[in-house]
């Protein structure tokens, strides 16, 4: 009997010896099943940021790769202009837009009409030969949809001497000498009445003649004549009003010999600037914007200043 308990505990302990021995085998292998599948977690888990880190860092050079692109690239800009001044201003802005990165093609033409035609159609860019007045008169009569992109230079109208040199020396009923076209006698007028000789009914402005003069203190006769031939009586009357290139051809210099002339912020001045003109909803185009910006960069101005001896001024907004 004693035997058999003793053999039954035996038994009994081995059981458990043998069950306990398993129950730990399993766990050891579940563990460590487990920290296999950690490691290979942690190791995704560091691939996928590799990637990661390998596609941001491929975006943010492509970035600045089309940055830089975008910076230095630049283009071509294709502009119409008429021959004096326009496109010899045009050619001294080429250099610099050039080191800009942009290419200015320069056409000249030799008409009013084909230049405003060619920015309508899209074929050009740009135009620079016109003022103000003018383009809206083209858009009015031709139902064109061309606008100003900027102002770059104006032509300045002056007083020159006749038999008297100086505006300090006018006297009651001097005469002077005028242009007899709407336009060129109402911009003379304006210059005469700026500079104290007359005064101008109100509102008579670009468009006044001399039936507007409301005031003439000093009784001067305005003496109408064709613009052309205002000069050629400069020593018969006390002062000619002569525009820029009539004045040239006159052999007065603008700069040394008017006794005054157009100021940049005077009425016809901001008329008549000469403006670049692209179609309507390309004002903001870049090219033209980097135009824009270089004529009216102090290195044009300089340009201006020093070629042109006063005829062609530049025009300060």
């Amino acid at each position: 009997m004693k035997k058999r308990v003793l053999t039954t505990i035996l038994a009994g302990v081995l059981a458990v010896s043998a069950f306990t021995g398993c129950g730990n085998s399993n766990t050891a292998g579940n563990a460590a099943a487990d920290n296999n599948a950690a490691a290979e977690t942690n190791d995704a888990a560091e691939t996928n940021d590799a990637a990661v880190a390998d596609t941001t860092a491929a975006e943010s050079e492509a970035a600045e790769s089309v940055a830089d692109t975008q910076t230095t690239e630049g283009g071509t800009i294709t502009v119409a202009a008429s021959a004096t001044p326009h496109a010899e201003i045009l050619e001294e802005a080429k250099k610099i837009l050039a080191d800009q990165g942009w290419d200015l093609e320069i056409t000249i033409f030799d008409d009013y009409v084909l230049p405003n035609e060619v920015v309508e159609s899209g074929e050009f860019d740009a135009n620079y030969f016109q003022h103000i007045p003018y383009l809206e008169n083209f858009n009015a009569e031709k139902g064109t949809h061309l606008v100003n992109a900027g102002g770059i230079h104006y032509e300045p109208f002056g007083i020159y001497p006749g038999t008297k040199s100086s505006l300090d020396d006018i006297a009651d009923g001097d005469v002077i000498a005028v242009p007899n076209d709407t336009t060129n006698e109402a911009r003379a007028l304006l210059l005469l009445q700026d500079n104290g000789i007359i005064t101008l009914k109100d509102g008579a402005g670009l468009e006044a003649t001399v039936n507007d003069i409301a005031e003439n203190p000093y009784n001067v006769e305005i003496q109408e004549l064709a613009a052309e031939s205002v000069a050629r009586v400069a020593d018969e009357v006390a002062y000619v009003v002569l525009n820029g290139n009539y004045a040239l051809q006159a052999g007065f210099s603008v700069a040394k010999d008017a006794l005054a002339y157009e100021k940049s912020d005077s009425e016809a001045a901001k008329t008549y600037v000469n403006v670049i003109v692209v179609k309507e909803g390309n004002e903001n185009n870049e090219g033209v914007k980097a135009l824009v910006d270089v004529l009216k960069s102090d290195e044009i101005k300089d340009y201006i200043n020093s070629t042109y001896d006063g005829a062609v001024i530049p025009f300060e907004e």
